[in-house]
């Protein structure tokens, strides 16, 4: 099988290395990738964004199957160009898309599927936005209807700071707060059969101790050995199947990768967000532990046949992602910062080092954006892959690096 991955982060970086070291897979491309992803697969310079010139991309290099990774391109309909090619594509099309691309679609989805989720407003101008805030009173959550690359969420005390957020939205939602930790549940599907994969937690805000703005994410572990032992069961019957089967009665069918975003709060498990396609950072230790190969499970559900595959299946023991990011991130990110120690830290017995914002400079692999790597390491258990994990993070240094703690340090 000949695959094309669609992205240049972490994710892609991470969905490649799986996919090249699959034995039914005999070619690997991304487009545009990164330095990392050089290594496992052939890059080309195709702007992810343009459905047809990847839709051309893929009938020229034969490729059986696309896999789309970041949501900006699922959105604006990349899936359907492909689609049109007679081409299967792992992702969602546009339309489907929309239960990442718009909260508000997300919950009126929710709402007519009965899926659990925090009561929410809709709103266009201050004096909605307002009416909504004092309706639910702190901590105030806002978010940004649209994409905005996991970082358009405020959570505050700050009745002002929740106001100027909600004004600075053309459209925001204000939800109700959700109390409890949060946990991400990935689904794979063919749009009627749903694979739920393992529970993962990762970890939004830059400071430890979970202080601090949001950004995308800067670090994940799995599996968790505190959540409920039935939790998977319970998102699969309550959240995952149900969106699933809404979806198709709405005619807009939903393959490939549903994302739910989980509070376990002290009035049972609800729904913080939906995303459509596999998360950054927690695809990362995800695949780490997947004890099978991955391209089946892609193709199968582009192709409307996940029933006749195996559901995914896990090594024993644990995975841990610690992500660096440079300077000023998440405001602004530091670039041409030269990055080494990547080899020294994957002689470390279990680690592999993901590259998300990295570019070549003169030969010198440096800094090109916020999030710029990440250390994986798995280990018989959560602790044990944590402190690899963190020996792989002391061999990597660049100007202006930063990184949390503690990630997975409370298991």
């Amino acid at each position: 099988m000949k695959t094309l991955v669609i992205g240049n982060g972490g994710r892609e970086h991470a969905l490649a290395r799986a996919l090249a070291l699959d034995p039914a897979v005999t070619e690997v491309h991304v487009a545009p990738g990164n330095p990392g992803t050089a290594a496992v697969a052939t890059l080309h310079d195709v702007d992810p964004m343009d459905g047809g010139a990847v839709a051309e991309l893929a009938v020229r290099l034969g490729i059986d199957l696309v896999v789309v990774g970041p949501e900006a391109p699922l959105v604006a309909g990349v899936s359907d160009a492909v689609t049109a090619r007679g081409i299967a594509v792992f992702g969602p099309s546009g339309a489907a898309a929309r239960l990442e691309g718009s909260k508000a679609f997300a919950k009126e989805v929710m709402a007519a599927a009965g899926v659990p989720t925090a009561r929410s407003f809709v709103c266009v101008d201050d004096e909605e936005a307002e009416r909504a805030l004092v309706e639910f009173g702190p901590p105030y959550v806002v978010k940004d209807d649209g994409l905005a690359a996991g970082k358009g969420v405020v959570v505050t005390e700050d009745h002002a700071l929740a106001l100027a957020h909600a004004t600075s939205c053309e459209r925001a939602v204000i939800e109700e707060y959700l109390d409890g930790p949060e946990v991400s549940l990935f689904g794979i599907t063919d749009g009627v059969t749903v694979y739920p994969l393992q529970p993962a937690q990762d970890f939004k805000r830059i400071h430890d101790g979970d202080r601090g703005p949001n950004t995308g994410g800067m670090g994940a572990y799995t599996p968790l050995p505190w959540a409920p032992a039935d939790l998977v069961a319970e998102v699969l019957a309550t959240v995952l199947q149900p969106t699933v089967d809404e979806m198709a009665r709405r005619g807009t069918p939903f393959t490939g990768l549903l994302y739910a975003g989980l509070a376990l709060t002290s009035k049972g498990m609800r729904v913080v967000e939906f995303n459509a396609r596999f998360g950054d950072p927690e695809t990362q230790p995800l695949l780490a532990l997947l004890d099978a190969p991955l391209s089946p499970l892609l193709y199968a559900a582009a192709t409307g046949t996940l029933a006749e595959v195996p559901p995914p299946v896990w090594k024993r023991g644990a995975a841990v992602a610690v992500v660096m990011a440079s300077a000023g991130y998440p405001e602004s990110s530091s670039s041409g910062d030269v990055i080494t120690g990547i080899d020294a830290a994957e002689t470390i017995d279990g680690v592999h080092v993901i590259q998300a914002g990295t570019a070549l400079d003169e030969g010198d692999l440096v800094t090109a954006g916020g999030r710029v790597l990440a250390v994986i390491a798995t280990g018989e258990s959560v602790a044990a892959a944590r402190d690899a994990a963190y020996d792989g993070v002391a061999q990597v240094h660049f100007d202006g690096a930063q990184h949390r703690t503690d990630i997975a340090s409370s298991v």
